[in-house]
């Protein structure tokens, strides 16, 4: 019975878009060809050279070698195979949702399980640079020197949901390493007598040249497939940018962004946040580039700006989500941890925004003394208002930052010497 309600809900709500939709059609257009501009002169020019590489690299047996050499790295620290370092790696170059395609295609192709895809999704879903420098500190901020505090901020948050997440079903089985336990019907790229190349680099030649045998197309249908595979992909892209931006503008001419803004403002309020950027965390709530850009023009202090729109560059909207749901479909990758990870990473990123241009500002001058110096000026003289005390704050963020130091210093060192165990890997 209350699925049976769920239905008819969800239909009612279609059904009464559709009617607003065609009363504000106006409007509609005019947020349909919004889309598509950002579509057509951001994202595809920006992903389309991703998304290819993506598909060649996999078609070579590329991610197969990378995954042999980041095994002893990736397992111990986010509890995913080694393979993760290139989905990491590329969702960190092309941002949002590279790490949903790639994954897919792992999970499709038996490089990761159901449990380790989840834990991908969760820490691999990453803004580009290019975003957080250029179209949101310049572009909207009119401050250049944000961008390295909000990309510091985020990243560090992503690698904090990566630690987070490793608890995540724990005792799920973990799938075969590359390179070291074959079975039939296995992950490519595996090979059954992990003892006969116990070298690391031996290994991960193995797999690679495993799987471009197992692929066994000629490079021009590689290319051709990889063109074909990442325009479609992009084409769905664009359908979920222009449904998004038609329905948050719609919601707006019916009046529904307003009435749900009143709990909001009551939220910040209780947070200590000036009430007036609800408008920009609500539209971030939908889409990302419009939270951002109200965000930045909301009149308040220009810390909390930055913490806010912190917080909607890492929740990165419903149209994302919806982006990389649709392309996990075909897959038993669930969405519940993805959104659970967006929330958790939005706080991660709003504390360490919030630190890195308050507490943490005299021990990192450099980087953030330009915007310090544009945040004292439009508070007053002070800069971080009744959020976090200097010692606790620096403390936090200085503890984290000294054991994920340790952390990477150890296994990088390991990983560069010879016949060490880590995790019980032979190198």
């Amino acid at each position: 019975m209350p699925r049976n309600w769920l239905h008819v809900t969800a239909g009612m709500v279609a059904l009464l878009l559709v009617a607003a939709l065609i009363v504000h059609s106006e409007e509609a257009f005019e947020a349909a060809l919004a889309g598509m501009k950002i579509f057509w002169e951001i994202v595809f020019p920006s992903l389309l050279p991703f998304f290819v590489l993506s598909e060649i690299m996999l078609a070579l047996g590329v991610v197969h070698f990378l995954g042999v050499i980041f095994e002893p790295l990736m397992r111990p620290l986010f509890n995913v195979p080694g393979a993760g370092a290139f989905v990491m790696s590329m969702g960190l170059a092309a941002g949002y949702p590279m790490d949903a395609v790639i994954t897919a295609k792992f999970r499709k192709r038996g490089l990761c399980n159901q449990a380790e895809g989840e834990r991908l999704l969760a820490f691999t879903n990453t803004a580009d640079p290019l975003f957080m420098f250029g179209a949101v500190a310049v572009g909207m901020f009119r401050l250049p020197e944000l961008g390295a505090v909000l990309a510091l901020a985020h990243y560090l948050g992503a690698f904090c949901v990566g630690l987070t997440f490793r608890f995540y079903r724990r005792s799920a089985p973990s799938s075969p390493a590359l390179g070291m336990n074959h079975v039939a019907g296995g992950p490519l790229g595996a090979t059954a007598n992990p003892g006969r190349h116990r070298n690391l680099l031996a290994r991960a030649a193995r797999a690679l040249i495993r799987a471009r045998r197992e692929d066994g197309r000629p490079f021009g249908r590689i290319l051709s497939d990889a063109v074909n595979e990442s325009v479609k992909t992009l084409l769905m892209i664009c359908g979920f940018i222009m449904l998004f931006s038609v329905v948050i503008r719609v919601l707006q001419a019916l009046g529904v962004v307003t009435a749900i803004a009143i709990p909001v403002r009551t939220l910040l309020s209780v947070l200590h946040l000036d009430p007036s950027l609800s408008d920009g965390l609500l539209r971030g709530l939908f889409e990302i580039d419009l939270g951002a850009m109200a965000t930045s023009t909301a009149p308040a202090p220009l810390t909390q700006r930055a913490i806010v729109a912190s917080a909607i560059i890492a929740w990165s909207g419903l149209s994302v989500h919806a982006q990389v749901a649709s392309v996990m479909a075909g897959s038993d990758v669930r969405m519940a941890p993805f959104v659970a990870a967006r929330l958790l990473h939005a706080c991660y990123s709003a504390l360490f925004t919030a630190l890195l241009l308050g507490p943490l500002g005299m021990l990192t001058s450099r980087l953030v003394t330009p915007v310090l110096a544009a945040v004292t000026g439009a508070t007053g003289g002070n800069p971080w208002p009744g959020l976090v005390s200097l010692r606790l704050g620096a403390a936090i963020l200085c503890g984290v930052s000294g054991i994920t130091a340790l952390i990477l210093a150890a296994l990088l060192a390991a990983i560069l010497l010879t016949r060490v165990r880590i995790t019980g890997f032979r190198l």
